[in-house]
């Protein structure tokens, strides 16, 4: 799905170089280039502050920790998503209500919001699913009714950015109160193993935020919070301060890639091709289509007889696990998810697919169906 070693070969003699002068100057924990990092993700999110961690599921609990999300509170999640923003919500013992997404660009769906606030609703995380922004606009509008707090998921959207309704334009994991993002290998942003920040405006919220990363410490040995120890690796911060430099050449190559999906794809009955959203650019962390007629499984199967890979981003909604029966809470039926979980199919889209390889994967999908 993603050719890792291709592009670690591409860039090897950077990256070899930025990990060996951590080496060589021992810097292991938080060295610069944590904090040259950390700059520079903030001027290309114009984000004042951005907060280092460990992971982005720790980003998204420091998140609801800090605005004091807690047992007495609702958190509204989309329930067709990666398991982490419930996750999160529950180990902090808040309630979080599921609630359903758009049948085409798999984002959390704006009109059914507001039937899922409770008087004990606080916030709503938002995740921008597969590359693209939920309609953040909408969202919004809905917040400032309910006075709720906006926490955006930006773990798969790195780098896409909202185009509002007045032609402005922001880069999304900064539109709401705060912003998370991880940068797990596969991901628009990636490091060579676990990593993830949190963005804000509101300096208060960054130093709270900072101090429960870092054992609730103000300076060494002087504790004023009950924290965690969660900190983004230096090696890894050097690694990502070399692959900033080639995002946007990474995005635009996934961007042909999916263009091509769309034009080959498009004619075929049983298939329909991901929606790209009016309100935003979209990077493509995923390209998943939604295989018709029952036919998802099958063409997995075959496809994988004539070795191109795929994979089902999500096999079940969030609710439907085993371990988030008992605490989520249900707005409406949940139907389109539960029909996304039996369709959807994602196919290979990364900086380093040869158009020869794109080729293949198309074929075989076209001799599939045809």
């Amino acid at each position: 799905m993603k050719d890792l070693s291709s592009q670690y070969l591409r860039l090897k003699t950077e990256i070899d170089r930025a990990v060996l002068d951590v080496f060589e100057n021992a810097e292991f924990i938080n060295g610069a280039p944590v904090k040259a990092f950390c700059k520079r993700l903030s001027s290309y999110m114009d984000a004042p502050y951005v907060v280092p961690c460990g992971n982005g599921t720790d980003a998204l609990r420091f998140a609801l920790q800090a605005l004091n999300i807690g047992h007495e509170n609702d958190v509204i999640v989309p329930a067709f998503t990666y398991i982490a923003p419930i996750e999160a919500v529950a180990s902090v013992g808040a309630s979080p209500i599921v609630v359903d997404v758009d049948p085409y660009t798999y984002n959390i769906n704006p009109e059914l919001i507001e039937n899922a606030i409770t008087i004990r609703t606080k916030a709503i995380i938002v995740v921008h699913l597969f590359g693209q922004s939920c309609n953040m606009e909408a969202i919004q509008k809905i917040a400032d009714k309910y006075k709720l707090l906006i926490i955006e998921d930006n773990a798969q959207s790195l780098g896409a950015t909202y185009i509002y309704k007045d032609g402005r334009n922001q880069k999304i994991g900064t539109l709401g109160h705060v912003g998370v993002t991880s940068f797990f290998p596969t991901k628009p942003l990636a490091c060579y193993g676990d990593g993830g920040a949190v963005f804000t405006s509101d300096g208060e919220l960054a130093e709270q935020i900072r101090l429960l990363a870092n054992h609730g410490q103000t300076k060494k040995y002087h504790h004023k919070i009950i924290g965690s120890n969660s900190r983004l690796d230096t090696v890894q911060a050097a690694i990502l301060n070399v692959k900033m430099d080639y995002m946007d050449e990474f995005t635009e190559r996934r961007r042909q890639i999916a263009e091509r999906y769309d034009q080959t794809l498009k004619s075929c009955p049983d298939i329909v091709i991901p929606e790209k959203s009016r309100f935003s650019t979209h990077v493509y962390h995923q390209y998943t289509i939604r295989v018709k007629n029952g036919k998802r499984d099958a063409l997995k199967a075959y496809l994988a007889e004539k070795d191109v890979p795929s994979a089902v981003y999500y096999p079940m909604p969030v609710h439907e696990q085993e371990a988030y029966r008992w605490v989520a809470r249900l707005s409406g039926n949940l139907d389109v998810s539960k029909c996304l979980c039996s369709e959807v199919l994602s196919l290979p889209v990364h900086s380093e697919m040869s158009n020869e390889k794109q080729t293949h994967i198309i074929e075989t999908i076209g001799k599939f169906f045809f």
